[in-house]
């Protein structure tokens, strides 16, 4: 309780689009949305990525602190949970992680996150829809333009997962939520989004834990 009560929750006002919190109540969207178009449709997030947050995740990400994935999840479906319902996805799809790194790692968080909020929410996970198979700089490096063009072709999507779902389901995905620990210009949301928009996903949404400060 101590740690929880740290973080800053984002509240009203909010972006329309991406959930970042913006100044006044007349401002329906971010300065990132005002000025760029995400094909997205929409995307939700719990705190701000402060100095608190940037610890708790590179904890989670980088040194094996896979617990406190349970009290994301917790918090996640809290607040979120209705709103997800709402948008009765198909699949939940976690942003994967190049092979270098899950095997460095142990795991994918975004997949530790997908699979505990498909769990309480009975929605089905793909875990390998989306593959990285390219390796990228780290996007904390590069400004926004350098952010996407980086990640232009580092992303795939599995035709096997993809029809192995149809079959098994006697449906098409319609709808997808992406799932992240962090979404800061929404480059790698973006890329994923273009993705699966190609492949004939009619809707896309994201969920992460924190999210970037709005201007």
């Amino acid at each position: 309780p101590p740690c929880k009560s740290k973080l800053i929750p984002i509240e009203e006002p909010r972006c329309k689009k991406c959930s970042k919190p913006v100044d006044t109540e007349e401002a329906e969207y971010c300065l990132d949305c005002f000025t760029k178009h995400h094909n997205y449709k929409k995307g939700f997030a719990l705190w701000i990525y402060d100095e608190n947050m940037k610890k708790s995740i590179s904890e989670f990400k980088f040194h094996g602190r896979r617990e406190y994935g349970d009290f994301y999840i917790e918090e996640l479906v809290k607040r979120y949970g209705s709103e997800i319902q709402k948008i009765n996805p198909d699949v939940l799809v976690p942003i994967p992680i190049h092979k270098s790194k899950q095997l460095q790692r142990g795991y994918n968080q975004a997949e530790i996150l997908a699979k505990g909020i498909g769990e309480k929410l009975n929605i089905p996970v793909i875990s390998h829809l989306l593959i990285r198979d390219r390796k990228t700089l780290p996007q904390k490096q590069l400004n926004d333009k350098e952010r996407l063009k980086n990640l232009e072709k580092a992303f795939k999507l599995s035709e096997k997962e993809y029809l192995k779902f149809a079959e098994k389901n006697n449906k098409k995905i319609r709808k997808v939520m992406l799932v992240d620990d962090i979404y800061t210009t929404g480059s790698t949301i973006e890329a994923c989004t273009r993705i699966l928009l190609q492949y004939g996903i009619d809707e896309v949404y994201f969920i992460s834990i924190c999210i970037g400060k709005g201007y």
